[in-house]
Parts: C-alpha cells; structure tokens; sequence
C-alpha cells in the first residue's frame, strides 16, 4: 500500500479568524466563518477531518494555515498570532502524531521576528517545515528584508512552502474586474490570478540570487508549479541578463519540490515529471477546497471518494515512483540532520 503525506491541507484556528476581523478581512466561507461545509471543514481538526481523510486515503495531512496566514495583518499582530497559532498546532500534532504533522507560521510583517519563530518553531516544537504566503504588503518574497529568513531556513535544512494570496488591488483592477458573474474575483484568486502572483514571484527569488546566496535553501511549490513550469524554455533565456550561477532549469530541479494542490489532472502530473522528474514530487489534495462536488465544481478539482488515492495510484509511473511522491520524497526532503536546540 503506497503511503500519502498530503502537504497542503488547510486550517483555520480562532486566534487568526480573530485577528483577520480586527483587520478587516470579509468574514468569508473561505475563512472559516459560517455553516458552509468548507467553513465546517478548515475549523475541524478532529473526527469530520479524520474521515475526509480515510474517505480520500491521505494517511497524514500537514496542516497549514489558510490563505494569508498572518501575511496581512500588522506587524505586531502577525508576531502574537503566528506564536499562538504554532502552540496550537503543536498540540493538535501531538494528539494525534499518526495523522497530523504542521508547518509553521510565519510572521514575515516582522522580518527579524519572522526569523525568531522559525527557529523556535522548529527547534523547540519540531515543526518539519513552514508555510509562506507570498506577497508580506508591498514586500514580495525576493525581498531583502527576508534575506536572514531564508538563510535561517537553509541553515535548520527544513522546507518552505509557498503559497498563493490575492495579487496587488491595481493588478485586479487592471486585469480582472469589468467581467460578469462574478468571474473577475474568481479569476484573480483560484481561478488564475493567484498562480500567475506566485509564479513571478518565484521567478524573482531565482533572479534576485537567493538561491545563489542559500544554494541549499528548499521552496514547496504547490499547483504544479504555479505555472512557471510551463515556460521555463522561454524564461531561461533571460538567465544570462541577470547574471545567475545555474541555468533556469537546475534551480527547479535543485531548489524546488512540486505538489499538485488537489489538480488531480493526469497532463500537469506528466509534464511536472518530465521538467523535474518523480524524485522532486510530492503529493497534497488542498483540502477542504477541493473535497467534494459542489454546485459548479469540476472532477480534476474533487479529491473525495478515494479519488486522492486513486490518483496516484493510477499514474503512469512505476510503483517505486509513487511510492517516492506518496511519502518517500516528503520523508527525505525532512530527514536532513538539524542542531540541537
């Protein structure tokens, strides 16, 4: 039986819903807030989780904060919530180790704050790992300002994982609003817009020489690669005008891990294989947005009813190979001996 480790499997915990609202965020399904089944879904941690997860077949989630985690709040917001929201989630995986693991929150309005908890976070509580949000306000994530963050990550050999959030208010403006139904906000956010966002700005740290400054820093790329990987033969070619040390390709094949969040589309799993092979694949069902059909929804975005498992199960790759993006990769990738505390 092939063992599956999904790594982008959200939460919503009250210390942050709480911290949204002051902040004047929408009280949204999508955060957490109401009786829709999604909402029901990101505040549960216990059996309704449990059971998505048999009825999946993910044997372990590592939870996550939902989008933005604390990368919007003030800065001194972002501090308390992230250090509360690591407790927590420390004690949710330690009452039940077998099926939870987490990574870390990060409070990167803070930069040298941001720092503090990741070391905390994993050397104290045995975090394997933290989850980043992108954009920090008008910061991106080749900031200098995050420089010491990421050569703290590098130096602890734990992963980061990066995921979307909504692009700047003028890219919405200019790009996607105008358009019926209600498709310009869909479009901007999971639709789209959120993939683009991230994409650039993993394009950005390449070019920017952080990888070059931390060669062995490691970055999770959710939604099969939010998009780049699509275009790497027509972006590589600027690798020379910036002057880095490797050509375009070698870095996502030495820097990057890449998960599908829940596109359970068998043409982004091959081409995602072909680009960075089967050894820098690791599995996630982006749970609770893609459990289940709902009036709308689309099949490759419906991990229920074993699907997630079936999945996998099914792809064109030897029995070795999905053991590897099941479990195997996620296990090496956080095997890597870390200091004392």
């Amino acid at each position: 039986m092939i063992r599956i480790v999904g790594l982008e499997e959200h939460v919503i915990l009250p210390v942050q819903q709480e911290a949204l609202v002051r902040a004047g965020a929408p009280q949204t399904p999508q955060l957490g807030f109401g009786d829709d089944p999604i909402a029901r879904r990101l505040r549960d941690t216990g059996e309704l989780r449990i059971a998505d997860m048999d009825e999946q077949g993910l044997d372990v989630a590592v939870l996550s904060l939902a989008t933005p985690g604390v990368q919007s709040l003030p800065a001194a917001d972002a501090v308390a919530v992230a250090r509360d929201a690591n407790d927590q989630l420390a004690a949710i995986v330690a009452g039940n180790p077998a099926r939870f693991q987490a990574f870390a929150v990060i409070p990167t309005p803070d930069p040298a704050a941001a720092v503090v908890e990741l070391e905390r976070a994993v050397t104290t509580l045995g975090f394997p790992g933290a989850m980043l949000y992108g954009r920090t306000g008008d910061l991106l994530a080749d900031a200098p300002e995050f420089d010491d963050l990421y050569r703290t990550a590098a130096r602890l050999g734990v992963p980061l994982h990066f995921h979307p959030q909504l692009p700047v208010r003028a890219v919405q403006e200019a790009y996607y609003s105008g358009l019926p139904g209600g498709v310009g906000a869909g479009l901007a956010t999971a639709g789209l817009g959120w993939y683009f966002d991230l994409g650039v700005q993993y394009l950005r740290m390449i070019f920017s020489g952080v990888f070059d400054r931390h060669p062995s820093l490691q970055v999770i790329a959710g939604h099969w690669g939010e998009v780049v990987l699509f275009y790497l033969d027509h972006v590589g070619i600027m690798a020379p005008m910036a002057g880095i040390e490797r050509p375009l390709i070698d870095y996502f094949r030495e820097n990057f891990w890449i998960a599908g969040s829940g596109t359970v589309s068998e043409r982004y799993l091959r081409w995602t294989a072909e680009v960075v092979g089967t050894e820098r694949m690791l599995y996630s069902t982006d749970y609770p947005y893609t459990f289940g059909t709902r009036p709308g929804g689309f099949p490759f975005l419906d991990t229920s009813g074993g699907v997630a498992r079936a999945f996998l199960e099914n792809a064109p790759f030897t029995h070795e190979e999905k053991v590897a993006i099941g479990a195997g990769n996620w296990e090496r990738l956080t095997a890597v001996q870390r200091p004392a505390p």
